[in-house]
């Protein structure tokens, strides 16, 4: 938050003033980041192609057959425990969770052959571990810039329930840390409204007018106090920082956080709170709150990744919580039920958000990417569940001007790895960079460290989406 707004009446004389020390007295917080980190880090972006990728991150490890594999010519405890449903396209059928994405399978793209590498609970799909270890969006704005320097739209998000459920109950660093930037300095650290950033507390989003005109009075005794200290020439440039501050206080950001400014009828098409009764969870899985989480957030956090990606968020990550991890244990429900508390706000969510970007002709501009980190075992265990697996998950995308409306790949007759040419994490995370950026202007840019360069060019993209 704006210093001077919490302690207005700053001795000057008691304050040594260079650019450092009065960067920090007007600071934003942003995960504490002063000022000049949050937004002097919005560099031109020469590289980017103006498209926008949200990852709808399947935390847990979803199961191949269950969702859009079924294998229904295969034994008992092999095929789908919740049976199969014909698609759009024709020959390809998905598990009956997912009737509503069924009908509209030639509007995006499955991978049968995806191979996440190992069977460890971790957020490696979006996390670039080559040297870096840092958040896909992180890298991303290391190229791009970290925020729009006209609007200050964060270029890079991560949203959890929090963002729009202040009650939830998640907790989402348990096997991860979504806001990695490794080597790359906090600077590029993805905001996210839910608790992992201080921004919108320090933004204070929903504050009055007639607050907002004391900020106006505060920010104006802040410029005062700078004239002041800049006699020397000392903080040249704070003006800039200070304006596309208070210019994003007041523009169309804080708007962008608000889902209820979209018509009812949009977000009832979204919403997945009413699909399945608290009550009717039950409370025998510790996992418990986790369901719950998933099937009141999932629709209206993708309705908010829509919104910040039509104002200028170039990457989204959006996870529910750990919930796909059906082992039919103490902590996890059976395949049946647990596709019923995951897969069936995952139909009715993703679906709207299609639905929602071809009515609003952005099937070109925004790319959304769904997976987890691993798969399931090709067996059901005893109890009615599927345990960790890497050699084969769920990969499914849709947009950003990709080819859509395909099969890619195929799986063993198990479902247990891939029987064409396996598709890598390394072949996603490639399609994901050269949907976002330019790799030829990239590999041209002596101002970037050597580990972005390289790795935004070093793999190809998924063969046959482009």
């Amino acid at each position: 938050m704006w210093y001077a707004l919490v302690h207005p009446m700053i001795d000057i004389k008691q304050h040594p003033w260079d650019r450092r020390s009065f960067l920090k007295v007007g600071s934003l917080g942003l995960g504490g980041l002063s000022l000049d980190q949050a937004l002097a880090a919005a560099a031109p972006g020469i590289d980017v192609t103006g498209k926008s990728v949200i990852f709808l991150f399947m935390h847990g490890g979803p199961s191949q057959t269950e969702t859009f594999d079924p294998k229904m010519d295969q034994p008992d405890r092999i095929r789908s425990a919740t049976g199969e449903i014909r698609t759009s396209i024709p020959g390809i059928t998905f598990g009956s969770t997912f009737p509503e994405l069924a009908k509209i399978a030639h509007k995006f793209t499955v991978v049968r052959s995806f191979q996440p590498g190992t069977g460890n609970h971790d957020i490696k799909p979006i996390v670039c571990k080559q040297s870096m270890n840092a958040n896909l969006g992180s890298v991303y704005a290391r190229v791009a810039g970290a925020s729009d320097p006209q609007t200050g739209m964060p270029r890079n998000a991560t949203l959890f329930p929090r963002a729009v459920e202040p009650k939830s109950q998640a907790a989402n660093n348990k096997f991860g840390k979504f806001a990695s930037t490794g080597e790359l300095g906090v600077q590029y650290a993805p905001f996210s409204p839910s608790g992992g950033s201080q921004l919108k507390k320090d933004m204070e989003l929903y504050i009055s007018k007639e607050r907002l005109g004391d900020r106006r009075h505060l920010l104006n005794r802040l410029d005062q106090l700078k004239r002041e200290a800049d006699q020397g020439g000392q903080i040249e440039g704070v003006d800039r920082f200070q304006q596309q501050a208070f210019s994003t206080l007041m523009s169309g950001m804080t708007e962008a956080f608000d889902i209820h400014q979209e018509d009812t009828r949009l977000i009832e098409r979204y919403d997945t709170s009413h699909l399945i009764n608290p009550k009717h969870i039950s409370k025998a899985w510790n996992n418990y709150n986790n369901y719950v989480d998933h099937v009141q957030s999932l629709g209206k956090l993708l309705l908010l990744a829509r919104r910040l990606a039509e104002r200028g968020c170039k990457f989204i990550t959006v996870t529910t919580n750990f919930v796909w991890d059906m082992h039919a244990d103490k902590n996890n429900a059976t395949m049946i039920e647990g596709m019923h508390y995951c897969g069936t706000p995952f139909d009715r969510a993703v679906s709207a958000f299609i639905e929602d970007i071809e009515t609003r002709g952005m099937q070109d501009d925004v790319l959304l990417v769904c997976c987890g980190e691993m798969g399931r075992t090709p067996k059901i265990n005893g109890k009615g569940g599927r345990d960790h697996w890497g050699k084969l998950g769920p990969l499914m995308l849709y947009g950003g001007g990709l080819r859509m409306g395909q099969v890619i790949g195929e799986s063993s007759t198990d479902g247990g790895e891939p029987k064409s040419a396996p598709v890598t994490i390394d072949h996603l995370n490639a399609t994901i960079m050269h949907t976002l950026l330019d790799p030829g202007q990239v590999r041209l840019r002596n101002d970037l460290p050597d580990a972005v360069r390289n790795w935004v060019t070093a793999h190809p993209p998924i063969k046959g989406l482009v």
